[in-house]
């Protein structure tokens, strides 16, 4: 009898072992795609215009059906088709991340003002249909810079006639050049059909819908999503990617926070 021992499976070829290994890159790459599309989306937030809300370094969780989708939905807007699909209204007070009037750059602001709404601000103060809204002051906001400068600040809390409640900052009387728009005493604005009108927390620090520049009335189709959650959050310029300064430049006070809990603190 023969000692040789038959093996009945062979071993896979290279060719077999490539083939799984391109398939399981292409599934996981699709699944990336997929999360990316139509579910969660990463921001990093680049600028102060939504202080005391949202504070430079932050790293934001955006829900992308929140609205439904749109061709801004896909990366670098390719989505196959126009207008909105299992379209959901904004409600006020959300804060939305959405196209410039380039469609191009993302933005985050907050929106208070639906489609039919006016919207005006005097003297610091936000009315919506020509009602002030309510507007609290709480304790001053340290402001800090990338140089470790602290401004005190003065903070309130608004309250949208939904019951909405946001903080926000005012830092006293703005200086404009003639002809340019002042911040805190603007023109009334009617909000199309079809457009919101968003604003930044940072009353006198954002580039948002009273300038009508940059940011201009946006339109449902340029809603990317909502911001809900604050995943990680570092100080001073920071970045996920330099982990070698996690331990300087974290703020772990921030991370894994709901929107809700930055109000009234």
């Amino acid at each position: 009898m023969s000692d040789k021992i038959v093996n009945d499976k062979e071993a896979p070829s290279f060719g077999k072992e490539l083939y799984d290994l391109v398939k399981v890159v292409v599934e996981a790459l699709l699944i990336a795609l997929i999360i990316r599309t139509f579910i969660f989306g990463l921001v990093v937030i680049p600028s102060g215009s939504m202080i005391p809300t949202l504070l430079v370094g932050d790293y934001l969780y955006v829900t992308k059906y929140a609205y439904g989708f749109s061709k801004h939905s896909f990366p670098y807007s390719v989505g196959p088709f126009s207008g909105r699909i299992l379209g959901v209204e904004p409600k006020l007070g959300d804060v939305v991340v959405f196209k410039a009037s380039d469609k191009k750059t993302d933005f985050i602001k907050r929106l208070v003002g639906l489609p039919g709404d006016t919207i005006q601000v005097k003297n610091g103060v936000l009315y919506i249909n020509d009602a002030a809204v309510s507007k609290q002051r709480i304790a001053d906001f340290n402001d800090i810079d990338s140089y470790g400068n602290v401004k005190v600040v003065e903070q309130y809390v608004e309250t949208l006639p939904t019951g909405v409640k946001h903080n926000t900052l005012d830092y006293g009387d703005v200086i404009v050049n003639e002809g340019s728009v002042n911040p805190d005493n603007t023109r009334v604005y009617e909000v199309p059909s079809g457009h919101y009108f968003m604003m930044g927390d940072n009353r006198d620090g954002s580039n948002d819908a009273r300038f009508q520049t940059s940011v201009k009335m946006v339109s449902f189709e340029d809603i990317i999503g909502r911001a809900d959650f604050l995943l990680l959050s570092f100080k001073g310029g920071g970045s996920f990617y330099k982990f070698w300064e996690w331990p300087n430049t974290m703020r772990t006070e921030r991370m894994f926070q709901s929107l809700d809990n930055y109000v009234d603190k």
